[in-house]
């Protein structure tokens, strides 16, 4: 017999199994020791947040909130309410306690409960959430009350017929004039939200309201000043005293540590300056400046936000930081995505005063080790050239000594902003130009972006060009094989070669592009514009062939994108919002009502009835305990096959049916479940009140 087997036997003998850690937890739970239990859902509690599946345990998880432990409690509360999210019917389970627990005499405890309650997206929890919810609005303990505000707006979302006719809406705005400044900024908080549910306006400040706002901004927490905020932004103000009053309350929250509460600030007062005279206008401008240089001092991810918001202010306020240039500059530190921003900022805060110290700073950017920063600072330095002509000059011969680099990535972004300045400046820069493109081959370029612009410029100065011929026959060659950017770019350019400079050689190559483009090309546009071109050219009218084609081009004033007024007049109403980092407006992207996974289960739930949400989590909690057995035993299957015919086999062979059989192997969890019904009633809190006779004690830890 070898030592192995001999080990194996004595395993077996001491009876050491190896154990999942669902049964480790399982065993915890149930110890003798509380410091044992409450060290066993500590771990459950680090499983959960790590993504593991441990419903299985919610009978176990449940007897331990019978406790005076706090911390304890906590720690409990906090799995049903992850359950509440994903699993519904399993906290339903958990009723009565809730409900008693809103009757505890410690505040912490009440307010957990009625959190929790309003986290079970099922509306069989409203019959059983109203009444507790009506006494905790009304509780001695602000703590309480608060927690209670945010509960009426779940409640809403649930019901709203139910929770406007109990009154809990005219309840919040009681609580307006709540003595506690936290439950007054969670009374407006909940009543924005269930404003946006119900796309009616429910919080009307007027000047009493506005007056009271006013006053608890100072003395609340940093979340609860945004709520006012919020309702302060959405104030339409009736005379320029009420804009002082509020612009002067508001200004020190500019100074506030959170990013969001000075967002928040800055969007009141921005809604604010259209109804101020332009010289308080400017003084209030000014107050903005420090604040919105002083968000670039936070972490890179708050600094990218902040710099999408100075983007959207700086589109209606263009001057605002003409200032602080400096404060843009590019760190070596800075992300990728923090760089890009900031460049793109730098050329919209630029000046006639400050333009000659951004285009050496953005020469410095252009020799950069990434690609992508030198491309925006080449970008850029032909943006600033044509937004301001004193530096344009200046602007050209930096862009020259880059492409003496002759780095490819470098010439396709300069071949573009070449391109714009010929636009925006005709032929005064054209000798410099000249010299570049003479240079220049399709092989050099890669991009459709760049070859359209070289095309572009072939056709438009065709006559500077030298070697032209040679260069059309090229792209006559590969016109095939070009982007459809670029073809059509090719068409334009040899009609405009024909109608300028013809010869033989160009006939011919025109005649060739014409005809790969009405026969071979897929593109529609592309055949379109070809058969257009080749009609107007059928003509004999040279005159009319010079004003269709040869047409000049509009001075190009500046190629720094813009807002339409529309979208930038609802992108100030979402600064501080999550529209503003994408330049959209929150309908554009918030999803419809219940659309997303997390209230799935809600929809599946709604017309069921409570026995069948109690049979739904008893099957649920029986199939993840089977599951779990399922994965998670590991028995020894090779003494099985050395020893098979002896009672250690068949003891084995049992184990594994019952493995195999999970109803079987949940009958002791079965039995726990039938103890947590047995306290469930189909009655609601109402109901009960309204019944004589003698109460029987439905209290679901009854049992324990």
């Amino acid at each position: 017999m070898g030592v192995g087997h001999l080990q194996r036997k004595l395993r077996r003998i001491f009876n050491v199994p190896k154990k999942g850690e669902n049964s480790e937890f399982r065993t915890g739970l149930v110890s003798q020791y509380s410091d044992e239990r409450k060290d066993t859902i500590q771990r459950v509690i680090a499983a959960m947040t790590v993504g593991k599946d441990v419903s299985s345990l919610f009978p176990d998880i449940l007897k331990n909130i019978a406790t005076h432990d706090l911390e304890q409690k906590k720690l409990v509360y906090l799995y049903l309410m992850n359950y509440a999210k994903t699993n519904p019917e399993l906290c339903i389970l958990a009723t009565n306690t809730f409900v008693q627990d809103t009757r505890d005499p410690n505040p912490l405890v009440r307010a957990l409960a009625i959190r929790t309650m309003g986290c079970i997206r099922v509306d069989k929890m409203v019959d059983y959430l109203c009444i507790p919810l009506k006494e905790t609005l009304n509780d001695d303990n602000p703590y309480v009350r608060k927690t209670a505000a945010i509960c009426v707006a779940k409640l809403f979302d649930l019901n709203s017929k139910l929770c406007t006719e109990q009154g809990f809406i005219d309840t919040l705005l009681e609580m307006l004039d709540d003595s506690n400044q936290t439950v007054v900024a969670n009374a407006i908080s909940a009543l924005l939200e269930i404003s946006k549910m119900s796309d009616a306006k429910l919080l009307n400040v007027n000047g009493v309201i506005l007056k009271r706002l006013l006053l608890t901004l100072n003395e609340c927490t940093e979340w609860g000043r945004i709520s006012i905020l919020v309702a302060l932004a959405d104030y339409d103000t009736q005379d320029s005293g009420e804009v002082e009053k509020i612009v002067e309350k508001v200004t020190p929250q500019l100074q506030h540590e959170n990013p969001a509460v000075v967002l928040s600030s800055i969007k009141v007062i921005l809604k604010q300056l259209e109804k101020v005279s332009s010289d308080t206008r400017e003084r209030m401008l000014r107050r903005l400046t420090s604040p919105l240089c002083s968000l670039l001092t936070n972490p890179p991810e708050i600094q990218y936000v902040a710099l999408k918001n100075i983007r959207i202010i700086l589109e209606k306020y263009p001057q605002i930081l003409a200032r602080d240039l400096q404060a843009f500059f590019i760190k070596y530190s800075d992300p990728l995505y923090l760089k890009l921003e900031k460049i793109d900022i730098l050329v919209r805060i630029s000046t006639k005063e400050n333009a000659s110290i951004l285009l050496s700073e953005l020469r410095e950017y252009a020799m950069d080790v990434d690609i992508q920063v030198v491309n925006r600072a080449i970008e850029a330095i032909g943006q600033l050239s044509i937004k301001i002509e004193s530096i344009s000059k200046k602007a050209v011969d930096i862009l020259y000594e880059l492409y003496l680099n002759r780095s490819s990535y470098v010439l396709e972004e300069l071949v573009v902003v070449i391109q714009n300045i010929l636009r925006r400046y005709d032929t005064k820069y054209l000798p410099t130009v000249i010299t570049v493109i003479a240079d220049l081959n399709f092989d050099d370029i890669d991009t459709p972006e760049a070859v359209s612009s070289y095309i572009w410029i072939l056709g438009q100065y065709c006559k500077e060009i030298p070697h032209l011929e040679d260069r059309l026959k090229v792209m006559s060659e590969q016109f095939g094989e070009m982007d459809p950017l670029a073809q059509s770019a090719a068409l334009t350019c040899i009609v405009k070669v024909n109608l300028t400079k013809s010869s033989a050689n160009t006939r011919q190559l025109l005649q060739k592009i014409l005809n790969k483009a009405t026969n071979e090309i897929e593109n529609a546009d592309v055949r379109d514009q070809a058969y257009i071109y080749w009609r107007v050219l059928s003509t004999d009218d040279k005159a009319l062939q010079k004003k269709i084609i040869m047409r000049k081009l509009p001075t190009l004033e500046t190629t720094i994108e813009t807002f339409s007024p529309g979208l930038l007049d609802q992108l100030i109403n979402e600064i501080s919002n999550l529209g503003s980092v994408f330049y959209k407006p929150s309908s554009a992207f918030i999803k419809p009502k219940y659309s997303d996974s997390a209230f799935v289960n809600k929809k599946k739930l709604q017309s069921r009835k409570l026995e069948e949400l109690q049979q739904m989590a008893k099957t649920e909690i029986v199939q993840n305990a089977a599951r779990a057995e399922n994965l998670l035993d590991f028995e020894d299957s090779d003494i099985e096959n050395e020893d098979e015919g002896t009672p250690e086999f068949q003891d084995a062979e049992t184990k594994e049916d019952d493995v195999k059989n999970p109803t079987a192997n949940a009958n002791q969890i079965l039995d726990e479940l039938s103890d947590l019904f047995a306290g469930m009633s189909t009655q609601t809190p109402a109901q009960k009140a309204g019944n004589k006779g003698p109460q029987k004690n439905n209290d679901i830890l009854g049992p324990f």
